[in-house]
């Protein structure tokens, strides 16, 4: 029987055949596969552990550094961690970052080649960092074992306190970072200059007992030291300890104002996580637990971090007076 299609008439054939094709959903119809999809895994995928105020931070200031292609997030509060999570999502549009995930099992985290650990007990007003160790300790031991789990390969970022306790050329901690950061802003203030022009190193150890290196405080290439060779001494008429010893008080006097630092302490993860995930890396003060150090403590030094995690230290080394 033959059909030809004329008016009130159909193709039988023509019409059998797209009843009885499958239905392609809209997104079948809008993306026709022209190949056979390759699987593709995240080439810099970052997870934050702790979804609080340092964490957010950390999280959205890496996003806005645009330095993962995608972020995980884990956290034991499940509802504050969606709703993290879902606001993050929301603002897809106005980010480069392609994937965002969260959850609660580590599984999340698989393949993270940064994991930026920020869970722990918070600071409280007056408290020193060191009486945070234990508390932070109990809660690493639960942590860390499930990031090596999923991601056995990757680089721990520690910003709480304590960093240590995992191969030496493998784990950093945020160290002096943001210590450095805060005296190049009170250098800046100081001179009327943006930070980016001002140059000094803290080291040492994060917070009460770091060492301000002032041979190699220099604006814009110009030794300070040479200017003013008392600088940082006692009877320096300038008061350039009064500059580090606002470095030293600046986490507690933040805390006093607002109840937590968040901010400062978020860019400067990015910034570490940048110096982690993109070559050639900057020299930055971290943590870092040298070889024949007791206790595997670690001290905030200048050195580099490479994707392989290796850490070389910066052999522009201080004066013999400020070692």
């Amino acid at each position: 029987m033959n059909f030809s299609r004329t008016s009130g008439d159909f193709d039988f054939h023509h019409d059998l055949n797209v009843s009885c094709a499958p239905q392609m959903s809209t997104q079948e119809k809008l993306l026709g596969r022209v190949m056979e999809e390759a699987p593709v895994g995240s080439r810099n995928k970052v997870t934050v552990v702790g979804v609080g105020m340092v964490g957010m931070a950390s999280a959205v200031s890496v996003l806005l550094k645009d330095l993962c292609d995608e972020l995980a997030l884990v956290d034991v509060m499940e509802d504050k961690l969606k709703g993290e999570a879902m606001d993050l999502q929301h603002g897809a549009l106005f980010l480069k970052t392609h994937k965002i995930v969260a959850d609660k099992d580590y599984s999340v985290t698989a393949n993270s080649k940064v994991v930026v650990v920020t869970a722990g007990a918070r600071q409280q007003e007056g408290e020193s960092r060191l009486n945070l160790v234990q508390r932070n300790v109990n809660i690493f031991k639960f942590i860390i074992p499930n990031i090596v789990k999923y991601s056995p390969n990757c680089i721990l970022l520690v910003v709480s306190n304590p960093g240590g306790g995992f191969p030496r050329h493998r784990v950093i901690g945020s160290g002096t970072n943001l210590d450095s950061a805060r005296f190049r802003h009170l250098m800046g203030e100081k001179f009327q200059l943006h930070p980016s022009s001002c140059h000094g190193w803290i080291i040492g150890e994060h917070g009460d007992s770091s060492v301000a290196v002032w041979s190699g405080v220099n604006v814009a290439g110009v030794s300070l030291q040479k200017l003013n060779p008392k600088m940082g001494a006692e009877d320096d008429g300038e008061r350039w300890k009064e500059v580090h010893k606002k470095v030293v008080d600046g986490a507690y006097e933040v805390i006093r104002l607002k109840g937590y630092t968040s901010w400062a302490i978020g860019m400067s993860v990015a910034d570490l996580v940048e110096s982690i995930t993109e070559e050639p890396a900057p020299s930055a003060p971290r943590v870092h637990a040298g070889p024949g150090h007791a206790r595997r403590e670690g001290r905030g030094l200048p050195q580099r971090a490479v994707r392989s995690g290796q850490q070389r230290p910066d052999r522009r080394g201080p004066h013999d007076p400020e070692a």
